[in-house]
């Protein structure tokens, strides 16, 4: 489908702080992620080797083994403090709840928003109130891309439909989820998003791939951005933690491959995610500090390559627990569709 239609001292030394307590976070997480390794090695050694090249493979890398410790089976997933909104691109506003967040693409002809947080209040209270104090209108809002169908991403989505007659878009598999689930602050079905599908709103073309595993229908979008005279291509991986059932793991792990090559097609240099998994937040602190300094959402087509060979390495980890566990005569119940977010 396609659509034509200063920091003064004071909020310097509190964003300074604020990265700090990020980086903290970041640290403690990544000091967890080695004690639930040492559990992994306790309960079963099956996918252990492969976790361990991906932590080799990170390297010291901040943003790969913030993906590792995402990845790694039964982390707490961090509920940070919500930071203010940001422009992470000339043309891509950064709107987040802390432990979600959503992206707005700015265009000539309206806004494309990325996820819409949890709920109508955050819509109201986030997602609105931000856009004005970065210098967009939403009531220009044209579009809700809903990655997918957990309510941590779709819970602003009708809100903004009803206020700005926004169109809402998902996959067909994960509309019917939400028909099946019946959650709270559900959007209304409208708009099915078809696998590879250009949205195009103001000379901006947004290209969305399915990407299923963490749900049947996960979406994952490919946007250009733009900062000054520097043209970017940026990939946002629609949903990370990943299910728990041998066949979901395996569509997962298909779905890294699919998208892997997508984003090498389309030369993707920047990676961007919807949760704090990635260090994120604190790169968004960065950003904020140093506007004028390298861009710290830029890793570069090969460091974003890489982002998805971790990302690999961590899946073959799951898969090879899962039929260890298969093998023992265990089972583990709940699969993609039941995962609660992220």
């Amino acid at each position: 489908m396609t659509s034509s239609p200063h920091h003064d001292d004071l909020a310097s030394h509190i964003s300074r702080r604020r990265f700090a307590q990020l980086a903290a976070l970041g640290l403690a997480a990544g000091a967890g992620s080695l004690g639930l390794t040492s559990s992994a090695v306790a309960a079963g050694v099956a996918g252990q080797v492969y976790y361990d090249r991906a932590r080799t493979l990170a390297g010291s890398d901040p943003v790969l083994l913030g993906l590792v410790t995402a990845l790694t089976p039964d982390v707490d997933f961090p509920r940070p403090p919500a930071p203010e909104p940001l422009k992470i691109f000339d043309n891509l506003a950064f709107l987040s709840a802390g432990w979600v967040s959503a992206m707005a693409v700015l265009t000539d002809d309206g806004i494309v928003l990325i996820d819409a947080l949890t709920s109508p209040v955050e819509a109201e209270g986030i997602l609105v109130p931000g856009l004005r104090e970065l210098g967009a209108d939403p009531e220009t809002i044209k579009y809700v891309v809903v990655t997918h169908g957990h309510d941590d991403h779709f819970g602003g989505a009708q809100y903004l439909a009803d206020r700005y007659g926004a169109r809402v878009l998902m996959t067909p598999a994960d509309w019917d989820l939400i028909a099946r689930t019946r959650p709270d602050n559900a959007p209304t079905r409208d708009l099915e998003i078809a696998d590879g599908q250009q949205l195009t709103l103001g000379g901006t073309t947004i290209h969305l791939h399915y990407t299923p595993g963490h749900t049947p229908g996960t979406v994952s979008p490919i946007i250009p951005v733009r900062a000054g005279c520097e043209r970017h291509t940026a990939m946002l991986w629609g949903g990370m933690n990943p299910p728990n059932t041998l066949t979901e793991l395996s569509t997962y792990r298909a779905s890294i491959h699919s998208f892997r090559d997508r984003m090498r097609q389309a030369s993707v240099d920047v990676e961007l995610s919807n949760h704090p998994n990635d260090y994120g937040l604190q790169r968004a602190e960065q950003l904020r500090n140093r506007p004028d300094g390298v861009n710290p959402f830029v890793l570069g087509q090969p460091r974003t390559q890489r982002f998805m060979a971790v990302m690999d390495l961590m899946l073959r980890g799951r898969i090879a627990d899962a039929e260890a566990a298969e093998a023992r005569g265990e089972s583990r119940s709940h699969g993609a569709s039941m995962q609660p977010c992220c």
